[in-house]
């Protein structure tokens, strides 16, 4: 299905769509279900779709070394996005489906999309075991308990086909799957799988590179993401050289909104408070008419982590139908460590 196509499905929403803007996912999704404090999230079964909700997204993200010595990023990407709060079947499904796939190096992103609607078996999710999929990219359990996967995707200039090898245990964000996302009570469930490690190869422009890394997992799914004011997010998923790992954003707005979590190397969580983060973008690049802080220098002054992130490649722009940035980046100051950010709305 082609972006038109996927525009004119979005017309049909309640929710008026501007894809430069991000205030959108702001709107209120009348007829939704909405995240509830202290609602259990369940493992297999949330792996799974929620169509009672109006978004949802499954996430992957891996930093990587190629036996070329150089570094290397893959990302991964099926969203969920239902036009009406209900769920026909075959051609009357109202479920739109959209998926993103990039590999990043330092002088490379490349990057596709692709589209499908609901219902037709053009894309979607079964579990258990868990296998997401749209037109032929994948992301697939080997078996209900998700002790190992792979992850499939191509484009034009590229494609990755990556194993993946579960280490540690899912991760409930926010509190214990509860993610606000503004004071006046906008949230998400939210959950990671942040021990991932990886093994596969990637292709760009014809050359193959074996590789090897680390994966982070994201799972989140809401109706109403953000704030009316707020129009877009920086979002970091760092592993550090402790193996401790570390979830943080901001969403941009009247008052920014701060939230993250410490994941200790055993799974152990901890939510920060807002007070507790400082975001202080240091150096801008100029992307598509915007400027885009690539490097960072954060904070966690409960921990003592003063670090500066620093983006692989500048450039990493994803020039989809809903443009935004993202890509791998390295940390280095009070530790040391990679990770991968996410910049939308800009």
């Amino acid at each position: 299905m082609n972006a038109r196509l996927f525009a004119l499905l979005l017309t049909l929403s309640p929710v008026a769509v501007n894809a430069a803007d991000y205030g959108w996912l702001g709107e209120a999704a009348s007829g939704f279900a909405t995240p509830k404090p202290g609602a259990p999230i369940l493992f297999p079964q949330d792996h799974a779709a929620h169509p009672g909700f109006r978004t949802e997204w499954w996430y992957l993200t891996a930093n990587l070394t190629g036996d070329d010595g150089k570094s290397y990023g893959a990302q991964w990407t099926l969203f969920r996005y239902s036009l009406e709060a209900r769920d026909g079947s075959g051609w009357d499904n109202r479920t739109a489906w959209m998926g993103h796939a990039a590999v990043t190096s330092a002088t490379e992103h490349v990057f596709a999309q692709t589209m499908a609607r609901g219902g037709v078996n053009q894309a979607g999710v079964d579990n258990p075991p868990f296998r997401a999929f749209i037109d032929d990219w994948f992301f697939e359990a080997r078996d209900a308990q998700f002790t190992a996967g792979r992850l499939h995707a191509r484009g034009a200039r590229f494609g990755y086909t990556l194993d993946l090898t579960r280490s540690g245990p899912f991760v409930l964000q926010g509190d214990k799957g509860y993610s606000r996302k503004a004071g006046e009570g906008q949230a998400s469930h939210y959950y990671s799988q942040p021990f991932f490690s990886v093994d596969g190869a990637v292709t760009i422009d014809g050359q193959k590179i074996h590789v090897t890394g680390r994966g982070w997992m994201d799972r989140e799914w809401s109706s109403q993401t953000m704030a009316p004011d707020q129009k877009g997010w920086d979002w970091f998923s760092l592993h550090l050289t402790s193996g401790d790992r570390l979830m943080l954003f901001r969403l941009r707005g009247a008052q920014d909104y701060r939230s993250g979590n410490w994941i200790a190397p055993d799974g152990g969580v901890t939510q920060l408070a807002g007070e507790d983060i400082v975001f202080e973008p240091l150096d801008h690049t100029s992307l598509e008419g915007r400027a885009l802080p690539t490097r960072w220098r954060v904070k966690v002054k409960s921990r003592n982590l003063d670090i500066v992130t620093s983006a692989l490649n500048p450039k990493s722009w994803m020039g989809t139908d809903f443009p935004y940035w993202e890509g791998p980046i390295a940390v280095s100051g009070s530790t040391r460590g990679e990770g991968y950010l996410e910049m939308t709305g800009y």
